[in-house]
């Protein structure tokens, strides 16, 4: 990447917690993942694994692991990732959106599992973003917006969910995967392809599998954050795509516009 060219925005899908510790398509293209971005000055983490009513940013100067999930294996549980936080991106971001700053906000798996394949090294300040299960997918593109400036600095914008995440249709390793998944991913790609702002915003209505492709929200809402942190008119690269245990959707898009402003 050129050093005088933007980050781009990056969503990706982090599945199970058990990601880090399998042996995947999935696992396998986000331990390549920094390599091909490059290094960022800062990261800001869009995780579906912070819910808040209104935004809210991390301002910790030394973030905890947070191992949030239960009954998994215990290697899981050992594992830290002790990036530096980072305040005073916290801070910017507060300006930019007027979100809440939480001194006491670790980084929850959505942040931690991507970043330990990605940046193994933790040696780069992380801060972390909620969604708003209770606002709409354009609230959140708009909240993008907010925050494009970012990227004409080096930071990393990475919002990390699920392409379609539906844990009701788990299957351990299942191999099949369900029309309805494939028809959501496939309405997703051609939407993301077209920079199609308004059906993205009106996903629930514009996709007849949504509900069936996220039985909630959270995990969709981080990837709006990202396309709108593009600007006005993104151009999407999809770096990834496929599906895991029959009903996770590893797809994994790079957002990028000329308009930072």
């Amino acid at each position: 990447m050129s050093s005088n060219a933007p980050f781009p925005s990056v969503f990706v899908s982090h599945g199970a917690p058990t990601l880090i510790l399998e042996t995947s398509a999935g696992r396998d293209f986000l331990a390549g993942l920094g390599r091909r971005l490059g290094r960022p000055s800062a990261i800001l983490a869009v995780s579906a694994h912070w819910t808040t009513g209104g935004p809210a940013v991390s301002g910790a100067a030394a973030p905890e692991t947070i191992h949030d999930f239960y009954g998994f294996p215990d290697a899981l549980y050992r594992m830290r990732y002790p990036a530096p936080g980072a305040p005073e991106l916290a801070g910017r971001i507060a300006e930019l959106t007027g979100a809440a700053v939480d001194p006491a906000q670790g980084l929850d798996h959505g942040a931690w599992v991507p970043l330990m394949l990605m940046y193994p090294d933790a040696d780069i300040p992380v801060a972390q973003l909620s969604v708003m299960p209770h606002r709409s997918a354009g609230d959140h593109i708009a909240l993008g917006r907010q925050l494009a400036s970012l990227r004409r600095d080096g930071v990393l914008i990475l919002a990390s969910g699920g392409a379609v995440h539906n844990l009701r249709e788990f299957r351990f390793g299942g191999t099949g995967t369900a029309a309805w998944a494939t028809g959501f991913a496939g309405w997703l790609d051609r939407t993301l392809e077209t920079g199609d702002a308004l059906a993205l915003g009106d996903w629930l209505t514009a996709s007849p599998d949504a509900r069936r492709a996220h039985p909630s929200d959270e995990h969709f809402l981080p990837l709006p954050v990202a396309f709108g942190a593009a600007g006005p008119q993104p151009k999407t690269e999809r770096l990834h795509a496929g599906f895991e245990h029959g009903s996770l959707g590893m797809h994994a898009y790079a957002f990028t516009s000329g308009d930072v402003s």
